[in-house]
């Protein structure tokens, strides 16, 4: 159903050809209109401040400031206007940041005009559009098994590396100036935190994984 009001959107992107692009794209479509442009995230916050449009097509790889930077603060400030990512981008991390900082949508810039028309008038109403390619990102990254070491404290790979050089725990306290008690229980926490039963097998896993320098 045509809304009486037309959806306004903004288009940010620091190449002037996809915005005149994506301007001709709106004026297909009767109930969707051309609020402003921005070729920058600190001009896209400004203009949102004055136009207040209903859903923003916000370019990430820009100048300046980039698209999640300014898509975070839109989001801060002005709570109503809604966000999607317009991007040539999918690596995982990329489209989390952007989610994370309130995308309601992750588009790439070889989405069809219909999907785009969908995405827009899905966003005004408060629907999420992921784009397949983006989806599959994310499902790989969220099913790939952490590197051995991720989640090692800064001094637990100091501790790792001075094993990786062969010193024993009264060597290593010493290097570091602390008890032998501090040195065996971090030693402890790094086995169990590799799923190692030895020494030997940490140094080895630290080594072949480049957890430690």
């Amino acid at each position: 159903m045509i809304s009486s009001q037309p959806i306004r959107v903004m288009l940010v992107d620091d190449h002037t050809m996809v915005r005149r692009g994506l301007a001709t794209f709106l004026e297909v479509f009767d109930d969707l209109e051309l609020a402003g442009e921005a070729a920058d995230g600190e001009e896209a916050i400004e203009l949102c401040g004055r136009l207040l449009p209903d859903v923003v097509l916000m370019d990430l790889a820009m100048p300046e400031m980039d698209g999640v930077t300014a898509t975070r603060v839109i989001r801060q400030r002005f709570p109503e206007v809604q966000v999607i990512a317009l991007t040539s981008f999918k690596e995982a991390e990329l489209i989390q940041n952007a989610l994370q900082a309130g995308a309601i949508g992750y588009l790439l810039k070889d989405v069809t005009a219909d999907e785009l028309d969908q995405a827009i008038r899905a966003a005004h109403s408060g629907q999420a559009t992921l784009a397949p390619a983006a989806l599959q990102a994310m499902v790989h990254a969220a099913t790939q098994t952490p590197t051995p070491g991720y989640d090692l404290t800064k001094r637990e790979r100091t501790v790792l590396a001075l094993m990786v050089e062969g010193l024993n725990n009264t060597e290593i306290a010493e290097r570091l100036v602390v008890s032998p008690s501090t040195i065996k229980s971090h030693v402890s926490h790094i086995l169990r935190k590799l799923d190692v039963t030895s020494r030997t097998e940490a140094a080895a896993l630290a080594v072949r994984h480049h957890i430690v320098d």
